[in-house]
């Protein structure tokens, strides 16, 4: 049997001539880093003759990992696409980041593809956020099967790993995850560890053995036929329990030998339908081989199991105006349909769009309609434009090898797209059209920044601006009130890597400085003021005199200002004065330096002079009133309180509510939310929760996810303020 051949009877029926849809399959590798995702890429595209055994492309270029600060933090911070080949069938493998702070990555991955291998290490067991995203593709149908690895590694074993994959991902139905394989292992090492040299397939009965380097295959041994029995009843009976023909069932309980054809079809009907999720075991090469353990079996199984690009329902699409529009087909000759799914800079090429065809067929130096939803809070703006399309390539490692076209189902990269960004619609431009966005998380962990220098300072507004282009999970603040610019990432991973980018391709030096969060200021019981400013230094002088009276507001109010001015003690005309540099004195703040709110500034009197009265005189005067009110009474500082939404597994819940105490938060309620989860609510001061988006994941095991909306400003404890006010334009 060739290296290409199928040990699925059938699988090569599913496949047709390269090109069309049917011989397309898209499919996204998820899960915790270090799983060895990048690993197994690596070992399917070399079983496949797309690179060479030192795992490079034929041309020379790297395949993985291949960015710089990939390569230096020895970690996937970006999605890649690695495009292979099995037969007559292409396959898109899709390389996430493991790292929960890259999931706005994970996110596009599951975009673009059509299927999903959730990677799992047995050394390492299932994390909780592996178990979040199973969740989330469950929620929309998509196929999924499981990959254990690690299986070299000293305790791992994968009939225990199995049986957490089960109880992990089985829910309800965890007769739906079951083993298409077993292990077949050597003899045990002086460590006591045996090996893993062969598979057994449990629906063909044959060993696939790989302890001389290369796959081969035989029947099994009198000793091996008693690993297969119980394990392959196991495994019909779950395809059986999925079969849409219910008459197996009875056949196989009333002792009926059901033919192996079709269980095998039955199997792939299941699997590509999302039901069933079988779960095989996969190893790298050893030296001088192709074939690393199981990548055979799984490339068999994606070719054969995992559905085309035409048996998924793309995304909803509408017109521009938001009109619903007729569902969309995986048809190259329909109306154009893509998404942009990932932005990225090349240093030779520019700006790099990849995108997912859904409908029609993109080709180069067309002019297509460029549609965003936009998203103002993060700094992409709403796009509603044509653009020329550059060239089209298909991108291997480092490598982008050009195409003439693009057809529905596939993945291809654009170049030099200047307006589109991640998330956007390209469609044809006498139709344009929309489709419905993706969920992205929202960035929680505020990093403020200044240019390090007056040159950086120069480039910095363009290299942000391109930055958050590539990453629509990154927003951009220039906070009004403190003055601050800030990037609000996902976590410290995330923004290392943005600083990174910053420096490296775009030039721009920055220095993070601690983050302010907007305090204000306001009177803590009624006083007045006098406001007098008199100069005479020769020719027109300055005489203004205004007095004042302050007194608290609930909060919200703002900044009131009344005239109560009587018998013309200050000139009409100057009563605007005087509230100007009220105003003005109170957005600079009258004790810490914070902005003045929720007070009544009444003007009760003053004096005004025929010649030496002028505008700048009485704004002057009411500044010093103001100032003078406030030496009068305490002064107390309000600090922003947010509405905090805190989703974790049930066994978290009282840390999680301890910590917010801590915090100085108050919950105001818990609620369950799904089986096994509960949504705690909480008011907490925004300066206690600027590394909760660190602190959390941290806390829960990764596993917790909040959200937060500014509520209200309230008084902060006085000792809290004291100190505040010892260091002012500390805010955070």
């Amino acid at each position: 049997m060739s290296e290409k051949s199928s040990t699925y009877p059938g699988a090569a029926g599913r496949a047709s001539a390269a090109g069309p849809p049917t011989a397309l399959r898209n499919v996204v590798l998820v899960g915790h880093s270090g799983s060895g995702k990048t690993t197994l890429v690596e070992a399917l595209a070399l079983a496949s003759g797309a690179v060479n055994r030192a795992g490079r492309v034929e041309d020379g270029g790297c395949l993985s990992d291949y960015d710089e600060i990939e390569r230096r933090q020895q970690r996937s911070v970006q999605l890649s696409l690695v495009p292979v080949e099995w037969g007559d069938v292409r396959i898109n493998l899709l390389d996430t980041p493991g790292y929960a702070d890259f999931v706005g990555e994970l996110r596009a991955g599951l975009r673009a593809a059509d299927a999903a291998l959730f990677v799992v290490s047995a050394a390492d067991g299932v994390a909780g956020a592996t178990r979040m995203v199973w969740d989330e593709c469950a929620a929309v149908g998509m196929p999924r099967a499981l990959v254990v690895t690690h299986l070299e590694a000293a305790r791992a074993d994968f009939e225990e790993m199995t049986e957490i994959c089960r109880e992990a991902f089985g829910g309800a139905d965890q007769d739906a995850v079951v083993p298409l394989y077993l292990p077949l292992y050597g003899t045990p090492g002086a460590d006591g560890h045996s090996p893993v040299h062969g598979l057994i397939g449990l629906l063909s009965q044959r060993v696939f053995d790989y302890s001389s380097g290369e796959r081969t295959e035989r029947e099994p041994t009198a000793d091996e036929l008693p690993l297969i029995a119980r394990a392959r009843d196991r495994l019909i009976e779950g395809i059986i329990a999925e079969s849409e023909d219910e008459s197996l069932m009875d056949r196989y309980l009333g002792g009926a030998e059901i033919d192996v054809k079709t269980l095998i079809g039955d199997l792939e009907t299941a699997v590509a339908q999302g039901t069933f999720h079988p779960v095989l075991a996969a190893a790298p090469a050893a030296d001088g081989s192709r074939q690393g353990l199981g990548t055979v079996e799984l490339l068999d199984l994606v070719t054969a199991g995992f559905p085309t690009p035409a048996e998924r329902d793309a995304p909803a699409v509408t017109g521009t105006d938001g009109a619903p529009c007729p569902p969309l087909t995986c048809d190259p000759d329909g109306p154009l349909v893509a998404e942009v799914v990932k932005t990225s800079s090349d240093p030779y090429v520019g700006r790099l769009s990849l995108v997912r065809i859904f409908s029609g067929t993109l080709r180069p130096d067309e002019t297509v309609h460029v549609s965003g939803h936009g998203m103002q809070d993060r700094g992409h703006e709403d796009h509603d434009v044509e653009e020329r399309i550059g060239a089209l390539s298909a991108p291997f490692g480092k490598q982008q090898r050009p195409l003439s076209q693009a057809s529905a189902g596939d993945l291809a990269c654009v170049a030099k797209l200047s307006r589109a960004e991640t998330g956007d619609t390209l469609s044809g431009r006498d139709t344009p059209l929309l489709m419905e966005p993706w969920a992205m998380p929202d960035p929680l962990l505020p990093v403020a920044i200044q240019a390090h220098s007056k040159a950086d300072d120069d480039k910095l507004s363009q290299g942000l601006s391109r930055l958050v282009a590539e990453d629509p999970t990154m927003r951009l603040e220039h906070c009004p009130d403190t003055h601050q610019v800030v990037l609000w990432c996902l976590g410290e991973a995330h923004a290392e890597v943005a600083l990174e980018r910053l420096r490296t391709r775009y030039g721009v030096q920055v220095d993070t400085v601690a983050h302010q969060v907007p305090l204000r200021e306001t009177f803590g019981a009624p006083a007045s003021g006098r406001g007098r400013h008199v100069k005479q230094s020769g020719g027109h002088g300055q005489f203004a005199i205004c007095e004042i009276e302050v007194e608290p507001l609930p909060g919200g109010s703002g900044i009131e200002f009344v005239d109560k001015v009587v018998g013309g003690a200050v000139p009409r005309q100057f009563i605007p004065s005087v509230e100007k540099g009220v105003r003005a004195q109170a957005a600079r703040g009258v004790a810490a330096g914070r902005p003045l709110v929720d007070v009544r500034v009444t003007l009760l009197d003053g004096k005004a002079h025929s010649v030496d009265s002028s505008d700048a005189a009485f704004q002057t005067a009411g500044a010093l009133a103001l100032r003078e009110a406030a030496a009068e009474v305490r002064i107390d500082l309000l600090e922003p309180v947010a509405e905090v939404s805190v989703l974790v597994p049930d066994d978290f819940v009282g840390p999680v509510m301890s910590d917010l105490s801590g915090r100085r938060g108050r919950v105001v309620g818990t609620e369950q939310s799904g089986a096994g989860r509960t949504l705690i609510r909480a008011e907490v001061p925004e300066i206690e929760i600027g590394r909760y988006a660190v602190d959390l994941p941290s806390l829960s095991h990764g596993t917790g996810r909040f959200q937060r909306v500014y509520l209200r400003h309230e008084p902060m404890p006085p000792q809290l303020a004291a100190k505040l006010r010892e260091q002012p334009g500390n805010g955070a």
